[in-house]
């Protein structure tokens, strides 16, 4: 007996096709999504540096220096968790903060480490792979989202 055509359903070589287009888009689109999961990421260790300079600097002016993480009241976490933060190094000159990238966070290898330094004056801003943070000026803009 014969079906009509209407009831009849996708076919295994049109089943294939899709799935290999799905595969292919996949394939392209992928790189670009997670570059930008990357990006959104890298604000929440920005807005962790940011609120830590903040109350480094408010310490500072109730104290003769820079505290460290505990002493300035600062968690050692990123508000959404995706970074690590440290204080390096806190003493009456100035203070460096380092956030460090964790989770699936950690495979947005340029930007791993974002590193900000303050000593009164105009913050410094540094980035990389590594605790070093030696990305070059370019990199650097890219990571701060500048």
């Amino acid at each position: 007996m014969k079906r009509p055509p209407r009831l009849r359903g996708f076919t295994l070589i049109e089943s294939m096709v899709a799935v290999a287009i799905t595969g292919i888009l996949g394939t392209v689109a992928w790189p670009s999504l997670e570059g930008h999961l990357h990006r959104a990421r890298r604000t929440d260790a920005l807005l962790a540096l940011m609120q830590t300079q903040l109350a480094q600097e408010r310490y500072r002016a109730n104290n003769l220096r820079y505290g460290s993480l505990l002493e300035i009241g600062v968690p050692a976490t990123s508000p959404s968790g995706h970074y690590a933060i440290a204080v390096e190094a806190a003493d009456d000159g100035g203070f460096a903060v380092r956030a460090e990238a964790r989770g699936r966070q950690a495979r947005d290898t340029a930007c791993r480490v974002l590193r900000l330094t303050g000593s009164g004056a105009a913050p410094a801003f540094a980035s990389g792979a590594t605790s070093a943070a030696g990305n070059g000026a370019d990199i650097n803009r890219r990571c701060w989202n500048q």
